[in-house]
């Protein structure tokens, strides 16, 4: 990676320092206002922890749901800050109602506070404007800026990418140096056979992926409603399942264009509906009936996806493989997840693309036996496109 990271600091660059850190502590909370998945908020502690470590005060900027532009009490990082004191329970951490604030300023000169958490960047008009002059107040709560944000990083705005204009040096946490190395050195250097794998409802969503990744990849492996579009391409028939009519023509292209590369279910789990979930059956994907649709892959499918998978050294997913929410529709999303595990055991690096692929992931405990979970859907999923994230590009470059 050829930014540089918390790690390329000296010591006198952190000690007695106030640290500003985005971190992306966007996560669910229930109905009594608690964090219901802290998935997020453990995966930035190694950089707060190593700040705190090397002496610094930790000041961290985050946002929390789509609230616009103004304070909304059901988006306040309160219940979050609660949750972080239980994770760092040797440490006192603070949290302060305000962001770009004469309070929220004083308290980052408090040395009494270990961590310091300020409210939602959402809240502030500026934040998803990249107003300048709200990123150069933000600059005065830190002496250095720290961006662990991945799952923001496609976003240019004050708290991510205009901080780092006005607020030097700017580098990536331990979070961010990760998910930028799994992702860069899969698409740069990848250990073969490298095999995506590819799912979701749409298409029109993967298309830059595909285009990115088809050159650099030795199979993908494309499930989901998705694969009815490419199905319709072939003049397979395609019932009640969604296809992407405007995206027929573009589909017998890449198929043209893919060949043996391109692998598409050879069967379907079929219903009348979702709420039929009773009557599924697999059927050839050539005998999809007129009144109804597809909604998993079928098992000679997922017998197929787990051999490529188990005989691939690099795998990269992103998508399900059906509308795993609601059984028995989730089997291939489930078995793709159980072919990493096994791949993971023989050696593979296995990176699991964030979104609902790291949910499914998540939900069948399954997180631990992967080399990498990225907690960025939205950011991963750019970075797959082979697109530039501002709030990595806005970083200090290694010399």
């Amino acid at each position: 990676m050829d930014k540089k990271t918390v790690r390329d600091l000296g010591a006198d660059q952190l000690r007695g320092k106030r640290a500003l850190v985005r971190v992306d502590f966007n996560v669910p909370l229930d109905e009594r206002q608690a964090v219901s998945d802290d998935t997020r908020i453990r995966a930035a502690l190694p950089t707060i922890e190593f700040l705190l470590d090397k002496g610094a005060r930790v000041v961290l900027l985050s946002h929390l749901g789509r609230p616009k532009g103004k304070p909304e009490q059901k988006y306040s990082l309160e219940p979050v800050s609660r949750r972080l004191q239980q994770l760092l329970p040797k440490k006192r951490v603070c949290f302060v109602e305000s962001t770009d604030t004469d309070e929220a300023l004083k308290a980052t000169h408090d040395a009494t506070t270990d961590v310091l958490l300020l409210e939602n960047t959402r809240f502030l008009g500026g934040e998803e404007k990249n107003d300048p002059r709200l990123a150069r107040g933000l600059a005065e709560l830190g002496d250095l800026f720290v961006n662990d944000a991945f799952g923001s990083a496609h976003r240019a705005h004050a708290s991510t990418e205009g901080l780092a204009h006005h607020l030097r040096p700017a580098v990536a946490g331990l979070l961010m140096e990760a998910e930028l190395e799994y992702l860069g050195k899969a698409l740069t250097a990848p250990k073969r056979p490298f095999v995506a794998i590819l799912g979701g409802a749409k298409i029109s969503g993967k298309i830059d992926v595909i285009e990115n990744m088809l050159p650099k990849v030795d199979r993908m492996l494309v499930g989901g409603a998705m694969a009815c579009t490419f199905f319709r391409a072939m003049g397979l028939e395609t019932g009640k399942s969604l296809v992407e009519e405007d995206r027929i023509e573009m589909a017998k292209a890449m198929l043209e264009r893919a060949g043996t590369k391109l692998v598409l279910p050879d069967d379907a789990v079929v219903a009348p509906s979702l709420e039929a979930a009773g009557r599924a059956r697999p059927v050839s994907r050539n005998a999809i009936p007129r009144d109804e649709a597809m909604f998993d892959v079928g098992p000679a499918t997922r017998t197929r996806f787990q051999k490529e998978i188990e005989s691939a050294k690099t795998v990269i997913w992103n998508g399900p493989m059906g509308v795993f929410e609601t059984p028995p529709f989730d089997a291939g999303t489930a078995s793709v997840a159980q072919a990493m595990a096994s791949a993971t055991k023989r050696g593979a690096i296995t990176i699991v693309g964030g979104g609902d692929s790291a949910a499914a992931v998540a939900q069948l405990g399954l997180e631990g036996n992967m080399t990498h979970v990225s907690t960025g859907g939205g950011a991963s999923l750019e970075f797959l496109e082979g697109k530039t994230l501002p709030g990595v590009a806005a970083l200090d470059d290694r010399d």
